[in-house]
């Protein structure tokens, strides 16, 4: 076994494209970073969209070649099942050459049990906030405002999904929680602070950078990005941008896909002449450059990797406490208590009003960045392992310590 001073040798496991959007991008940044910290990386995609810098070795489970096993042919969840039978068949053969092991919902329960086994630790990767609390949470605000969810959204209830996430929670040794939010949604349901395990999510710095400092002559604009879907809590944004003088000679700028039924519901917000809709945009970081601030009053979230790219842009955040807590209340963003429309119009007026307030949070973010970055993210995830790797080991060398007779039991059985 890995004696603690030659690094550390991990198997990544991700039940989908490395690579592609969303968590897809996040788990290619995660695997980047720890290849540049120094990890030995083994990497079990479903599929490898896209090459991962610096070589790690790379064993999809649902693609050979440009062959790819498409998950409609199974369905998301059974795919994702098969992409963990295959992980851990695999584990079985690679006895005394893994140290720890890292794992996404959904492909995870039978690798876990395996390495388990094996007496290898494993982490569970929690992007959102616990699945039960993003469930109810989601669907009690839709219906306080009117807004069905459409049929198999993301966050429409499952109880399938819940059931299979619940059992890998209670599986693995550690959750890997990227906020306090997403740390007290589990608390809140009973787990205990040691099974949650703190890192963060970074920055591309290279893709997101500032602009030119704006004169003032240029309007006021303030920016949202994301799914325009009852979670995000753009209804609050829109409500508050309203209530606020920002909006007599402002923007807000509004840059994501709607849910047909939310934009019909937010139509006569919409329509006001200083609210601009693009749609789905890939010029976000350009976006972000020209605008003062963004805004994410969103209801639930893992992270909120678009807020930490507005900083880095150069355009502070004012966001929901349901956020990152990279985003500190008048030292680099505005933070506001979820739902509280007019502490949110508050902040966006004070911001419009005082430019040098504005100046001194744009600046305290962009001077933070060098700690936020993926590369950062890398080696504060792999000093991480090095903890959980080592606990993991003296809690099982304790528990087999327990368990073995004492001396005097064994002669006494001798005798």
């Amino acid at each position: 076994m890995n004696t603690g001073s030659d690094p550390i040798r991990v198997l990544y496991s991700f039940p989908h494209k490395l690579g592609g959007g969303r968590i897809q991008t996040t788990a290619w940044e995660q695997v980047k970073g720890l290849v540049q910290a120094g990890a030995q990386v083994l990497v079990q995609p479903a599929v490898l969209q896209v090459p991962v810098p610096g070589d790690p070795v790379i064993q999809p489970t649902l693609s050979r070649g440009k062959l790819r096993l498409p998950y409609r042919v199974l369905g998301t969840r059974r795919t994702c099942e098969l992409h963990d039978r295959i992980v851990a068949h695999r584990l079985r053969r690679l006895a005394g050459k893994i140290d720890i092991v890292h794992l996404w919902p959904l492909g995870a329960s039978e690798t876990i049990r395996t390495a388990e086994d094996m007496g290898i630790p494993t982490v569970l990767e929690r992007a959102n906030a616990h699945t039960r609390f993003a469930y109810e949470v989601v669907q009690a605000e839709c219906q306080r405002i009117g807004v069905p969810l459409p049929p198999g959204h993301e966050h429409a209830y499952n109880p399938e999904t819940l059931k299979r996430e619940e059992e890998e929670y209670n599986l693995a040794y550690r959750l890997l929680c990227p906020s306090e939010f997403v740390v007290k949604t589990f608390l809140d349901l009973g787990f205990k602070r040691e099974q949650l395990a703190r890192h963060f999510y970074g920055v591309d710095e290279r893709l997101f950078y500032p602009g030119p400092q704006k004169n003032g002559k240029n309007p006021f604009t303030m920016i949202f990005v994301g799914v325009c879907a009852v979670r995000k809590g753009l209804h609050f944004a829109l409500e508050a941008w309203l209530k606020s003088p920002a909006s007599r000679d402002g923007k807000f700028v509004i840059a994501g896909s709607f849910i047909p039924a939310y934009e019909e519901k937010l139509r006569p917000m919409l329509s006001h002449p200083s609210v601009q809709v693009l749609g789905h945009r890939e010029d976000v970081a350009d976006l972000m450059r020209t605008s003062d601030v963004f805004v994410l009053p969103t209801i639930e979230e893992g992270f909120g990797l678009v807020c930490t790219e507005a900083m880095a842009s150069g355009c502070v955040p004012i966001i929901s406490d349901a956020c990152t807590d990279i985003c500190k209340h008048m030292e680099n963003s505005l933070v506001h208590r979820v739902g509280a429309v007019d502490a949110l119009r508050q902040h966006i007026t004070t911001l419009y009003e005082d430019p040098a307030l504005l100046f001194r949070l744009r600046h305290a973010g962009l001077c933070s960045v060098p700690q936020i970055t993926w590369k950062a993210a890398g080696v504060k995830l792999l000093d991480l392992y090095g903890e959980i790797v080592a606990n993991y080991r003296e809690e099982r060398s304790s528990r087999i310590a327990l368990a073995s007779p004492a001396p005097s039991d064994q002669m006494s059985v001798s005798q």
